[in-house]
């Protein structure tokens, strides 16, 4: 979908009505402090309903993300802003946890933007299932003909329990109740499972038997900005961070783990001949830094220590 087709307002100075506020749901952004923040936060601006608080976690110590989220509050939007001296997407989302002061939080990232309806849809779901962790469709914004991050099935799901082929927690567009943020504990910040956060997060949920619902009609527009050469770098470190992911699980043994990292390394190296063959150079991208890079993570996995998620680090 064509960024130009999404309705929102072009900048944080224009005038906007005051929207009815969900004050029982804040939204927490890591960023690194780029640009492309301030067209995130126009969506949630623009939006039907707005939060209760905007937390944005700025790794970068950007001086323009503080002025955005003054601007949001000129417009009537609570916005804090968090300046962090951490690096890691988990690091920015617990150091945002940290500051929720509502009952539900909904997590998205610098560079989705949230349908006109998000705020609304989003605390009404978790108004109906408090106990569910939430999760929603990923569409594509921008002009970029590869699909790459997006989640589009229409079709409601519901996780009960871990699965072979699924990992369902879907990062950039998540809520879920603070009782269930203080259950599962923080996000894994080990270097390790860098990019495999969201799929650590919602293994150990469901272990808990803290359900995931995927609601379709909850939807973000993820921005494609990465050429080829960085979404293959991007490839490398989601699969360096999954072999990180499942290298954690295996040093306890979890039996349900072990059959997913077989399957991912078996599939991995099809996936790379298949795209070969079908002259897909995607997917043989994808394939190829599956390869290559899975099977280091898993060790750095392994090595990587035990694990205490009952407290905030």
């Amino acid at each position: 979908m064509s960024e130009s087709k999404i309705r929102y307002p072009r900048s944080l100075t224009e005038e906007l009505a005051p929207k009815p506020v969900r004050r029982d749901l804040s939204v927490v952004i890591p960023t690194l402090g780029r640009p492309i923040l301030e067209t995130c936060l126009c969506y949630l601006a623009g939006g039907t309903s707005w939060p209760g608080a905007v937390i944005v976690v700025d790794q970068g110590r950007v001086a323009a993300v503080a002025s955005m989220l003054a601007r949001l509050e000129a417009i009537g939007i609570r916005a804090e802003y968090a300046p962090s001296d951490q690096r890691g997407r988990s690091a920015g989302l617990n150091r945002g946890l940290e500051k929720v002061r509502t009952r539900f939080v909904a997590i998205t990232d610098d560079d989705c933007f949230v349908a006109e309806d998000w705020i609304e849809s989003m605390a009404g779901r978790l108004d109906r299932d408090p106990d569910m962790i939430i999760t929603g469709r990923v569409e594509m914004a921008g002009d970029d003909e590869v699909e790459f991050s997006t989640v589009t099935s229409t079709e409601e799901r519901l996780y009960t329990r871990p699965q072979l082929k699924a990992h369902p927690l879907i990062g950039g567009n998540v809520g879920l109740s603070m009782e269930k943020v203080r259950a599962i504990g923080p996000f894994d910040e080990h270097p390790c499972i860098a990019s495999a956060e969201d799929s650590d997060y919602g293994y150990r949920a469901l272990r808990m038997g803290i359900p995931i619902a995927y609601d379709p009609t909850i939807t973000v527009y993820h921005y494609h900005w990465r050429d080829a050469n960085q979404r293959s770098a991007r490839y490398a470190d989601y699969a360096y961070s999954q072999g990180g992911f499942y290298g954690t699980h295996l040093r306890g043994g979890d039996p349900l783990i072990f059959l997913q990292t077989i399957r991912a390394l078996v599939r991995s190296p099809l996936r790379w001949m298949r795209g070969i063959l079908k002259a897909d150079r995607e997917l043989a991208a994808n394939g190829r830094e599956h390869t290559l890079h899975l099977l280091p993570g898993i060790i750095a996995g392994l090595r990587s220590g035990k694990r205490n998620y009952d407290r905030w680090t």
